[in-house]
């Protein structure tokens, strides 16, 4: 099969254009129902839904696009097995994989609840390949001592390893974080792969339990668990933390230190902007139906609004529904015992309050960065030589900056653990 698609894909494929063909024909029939509407027409049951018979052509159209779209399916599955057969294709083609990981970040949580092939799955990585927790690779192979690299939204592991643009405009390999912390201090780098558009809890619990698994079967004496966390990925592994506190798991005991790189421990500024997308759209009958649009981004994605870690902060309402930080009675703070860093970056040359709160790294404001809050009791407890910035630096280049990870290195070299 040509490219980088799989059989899988092409059912899956099928699946999201007859969603998104059912998707189209809700909104058009609302707008249509505005018109109505505004000329005083009764509507149908639902107000965004006609009545008669044009309410009849609408549910032809959805009756026969859900019909064709389950024959596809059927077909589909029939023939994967064959279509299986005839693929010379790498199973993970780096450019797929960038593909996926970016459609996961957007509505990976619709894609794992229709049991899509396109979800991704939980995985760890280790040179290169899925490894599985239960039978890790041998003692010959790794040692005591793990680096977890966990990335961030629409992203993968792969991207730890990318390029960068030199000072003379050449493009150049950029520096993988976990690869030099195994050369200059014997990490072992283990590499998480997530569907990023999943609620942040649930990643938090599965990554959880996923390393309960992997250090009860890991062939050498765990002497120490680092994480180096980008971005969403540093919200997932506080998750984490705590949810294995509670439910009793182990495995963070030998957790020592977190790395978090342009992590928006308070939220970020483009899903709030989403957030006022919603409620501009929803202001009047004929952009209403818009909204829907707007309604699409994952679980994963608002919860970034504010940063939301756990599923009580989640509780009640709709999550598209503007309102304010929900997190109580405080956000969660940092995990007791484990050493703690936050680098962030901002594109400014210098700090200055309009570079910290508007500009930030593009995406995450340095303060976010960094825990802190105008509120005081909202602020993370990060150590005053435990908070790093880099100028002139965008959220994507954290991933493989070589000034960041010289920042990375020597800070793990300085604080060897928070556990005495």
């Amino acid at each position: 099969m040509a490219g980088h698609v799989r059989p899988s894909d092409l059912r899956a494929a099928a699946r999201l254009a007859t969603q998104a063909t059912l998707g189209t024909s809700g909104i058009v029939e609302g707008v249509h129902q505005s018109v109505w509407r505004t000329l005083g027409a009764p509507g149908g049951a639902q107000s965004d839904r006609t009545r008669g018979l044009t309410g009849l052509v609408y549910r032809c159209v959805n009756g026969i696009t859900q019909a064709v779209g389950a024959g596809l399916d059927t077909a589909l599955a029939r023939l994967e097995p064959l279509l299986g057969a005839m693929d010379a294709a790498p199973a993970d083609s780096t450019q797929r994989l960038a593909v996926l990981a970016a459609l996961n970040g957007v509505i990976g949580d619709r894609l794992q609840a229709d049991a899509n092939p396109l979800a991704l799955p939980m995985t760890l990585q280790f040179d290169s390949r899925t490894i599985d927790p239960d039978a890790p690779p041998p003692a010959g192979a790794v040692g005591g001592r793990l680096v977890l690299l966990v990335h961030g939204l629409c992203m993968n592991d792969r991207q730890w390893q990318t390029w960068r643009t030199a000072a003379d405009g050449s493009l150049q390999p950029g520096l993988d974080h976990g690869q030099a912390l195994a050369q200059a201090q014997g990490f072992t780098p283990l590499y998480l792969r997530y569907n990023t558009g999943r609620p942040i809890c649930d990643n938090g619990r599965e990554l959880s339990a996923l390393l309960q698994r992997l250090l009860a079967a890991w062939p050498v004496p765990v002497d120490e668990l680092v994480v180096v966390a980008h971005s969403m990925g540093g919200l997932v592994t506080r998750s984490a933390v705590h949810q294995a506190q509670q439910a009793g798991q182990d495995w963070h005991q030998r957790l020592t230190r977190i790395v978090f790189l342009g992590t928006p421990h308070h939220g970020a500024p483009l899903e709030r902007a989403g957030n006022w997308v919603d409620v501009l759209l929803g202001s009047t009958p004929w952009s209403a139906p818009f909204g829907r649009l707007a309604r699409l981004r994952s679980s994963g994605i608002t919860d970034l609004r504010h940063g939301t870690l756990l599923a009580g902060d989640r509780a009640g309402g709709d999550r598209f529904a503007r309102h304010a930080d929900r997190r109580l009675p405080v956000p969660l703070p940092l995990p007791a015992g484990v050493a703690c860093l936050a680098v962030a970056a901002t594109l400014a040359g210098r700090r200055s309050r309009v570079a910290e709160r508007l500009l930030g790294d593009g995406l995450v404001p340095l303060r976010s960065a960094l825990g802190q809050h105008d509120e005081p009791a909202r602020a993370l407890a990060f150590a005053a030589h435990a908070q790093k910035i880099v100028y002139r630096t965008g959220h994507m280049q954290l991933l493989s900056d070589p000034a960041v990870g010289r920042i990375v290195s020597d800070w793990l070299a300085q604080h060897p653990t928070a556990r005495h």
